[in-house]
C-alpha cells in the first residue's frame, strides 16, 4: 500500500510561544513530527504562506507571512539535503491544503492509498487535510500523539466525526510500524 505522510502546518508561528499564532503546547509535538518525517516513505509538508493583506487575517491574527521567520518550519521538521527528495513542501494561502491545485494531482501521480496525518491545528487544518484525504478515497490515519488542538472539545468532536466517516486514530509508534 503506497503511504504518504502529511505534516500539517508545523511552522514557527504555530509551534513556539513567541509565534504570532501560537498553539499552546504545540512545541511538545516537534520531536514526534521530526521522527515521523524522518521515517516517512514520502512526506508532504503543508505550510501557510500568507501575504501581508491576506483575507484570512479577517479571521485570525497575522501569521506565517511569506519570508518571515514565523513562516519557516523548524529545522527538526525538515529532512536532510540527502533525503530532500522525500519531502514535498506545499504552500497554501487557505486553511484547506486542497486549495493548492498541485495536491490532488500529486496524490494521483503518487498512487497514494494511505495517508498518515499530523501537525497543527487539530480541529482546523488537520481536520481539512484528514477529511479531504478521506473524500479522495484514501485510508487516513491521524496520529494522536503528534497533533495539537486549540480547543479540546472541538478536537474530540472532530475525532468522532472523522472515525464515523471511516478515518482511523493511531499513535506515532503504530503509524511507523504500518499498523493502526
Amino acid at each position: 500500500m503506497k503511504t504518504v505522510f502529511f505534516d500539517i502546518d508545523t511552522q514557527i508561528d504555530f509551534l513556539y510561544p513567541a509565534g504570532a499564532l501560537y498553539v499552546p503546547g504545540a512545541e511538545r509535538i516537534i520531536p514526534a513530527v521530526a521522527e515521523l518525517n524522518r521515517h516517512a516513505p514520502l512526506v508532504i509538508s503543508t505550510v501557510c504562506a500568507h501575504s501581508e493583506d491576506d483575507p484570512e487575517f479577517k479571521l485570525y491574527p497575522h501569521h506565517c507571512v511569506v519570508s518571515t521567520t514565523g513562516q519557516s518550519k523548524p529545522a527538526a521538521t525538515l529532512l536532510e539535503k540527502s533525503d530532500a527528495a522525500r519531502q514535498v513542501i506545499l504552500e497554501k494561502q487557505e486553511l484547506d491544503c486542497f486549495s493548492n491545485p498541485r495536491l490532488a494531482p500529486l496524490l494521483e501521480e503518487l498512487g497514494a492509498e494511505r495517508a498518515v496525518v499530523y501537525g497543527v491545528v487539530t480541529e482546523i487544518c488537520v481536520r481539512f487535510a484528514a477529511f479531504g484525504l478521506l473524500k479522495r478515497g484514501l485510508r487516513v490515519e491521524v496520529v494522536t500523539d503528534a497533533i495539537q488542538a486549540l480547543d479540546d472539545d472541538a478536537a474530540r468532536k472532530m475525532f468522532s466525526e472523522f472515525q464515523a466517516a471511516g478515518g482511523h486514530l493511531t499513535t506515532m509508534s503504530a503509524a511507523l510500524a504500518g499498523r493502526s
